[in-house]
């Protein structure tokens, strides 16, 4: 089945990307809207939906409220429940649809989307994943921009 959305726990992965916005702390807005950034980046190169979920009760007071689009989601958990309790419920619901990866550090949570029909990563390997493709969109723009200025330029 085709990877269909990726689901992930957002405070696990920023607690695990100390490069991502350094010198802040993990909870604070700056360090999520990095967050959120990358991964928008990473989504554009993949063509694949994400999640983003926070735990919390709904999003701090004060927060912007995040843009989600249905290719890439921000939600903060209500009170009462976590990102794993969410992650938990949409893969559950996705099944249907196709594979779901959930990234997270919790082996718990890897274990019930694994038993769930999904895949799970943990966040290292998400963010090497992430490096890696960015890196590699980064070169192929390259590429493309020096053989369009060639093809272009004026003879003399």
């Amino acid at each position: 089945m085709a990877l269909v959305r990726i689901l992930v726990d957002g405070y696990s992965l920023l607690h695990n990307w100390p490069e991502l916005a350094p010198g802040k702390p993990r909870h604070s807005a700056h360090a999520r809207n990095e967050l959120i950034h990358r991964l928008t980046l990473y989504r554009d190169a993949i063509g694949t939906p994400i999640t983003i979920v926070f735990d919390g009760a709904g999003a701090p007071a004060g927060a912007p409220k995040p843009v989600s689009t249905p290719e890439l989601e921000v939600i903060y958990s209500r009170a009462g429940n976590t990102a794993d309790d969410i992650i938990e419920r949409v893969a559950h619901r996705m099944k249907d649809f196709g594979e779901v990866l959930a990234v997270t550090d919790d082996y718990a949570e890897r274990d019930t989307v694994i038993s769930l029909g999904g895949m799970a990563s943990s966040c290292d390997n998400f963010i090497r994943t992430i490096e890696s493709t960015l890196q590699d969109q980064q070169r192929e723009i390259a590429h493309y921009n020096r053989r369009e200025r060639t093809r272009f330029k004026a003879p003399r």
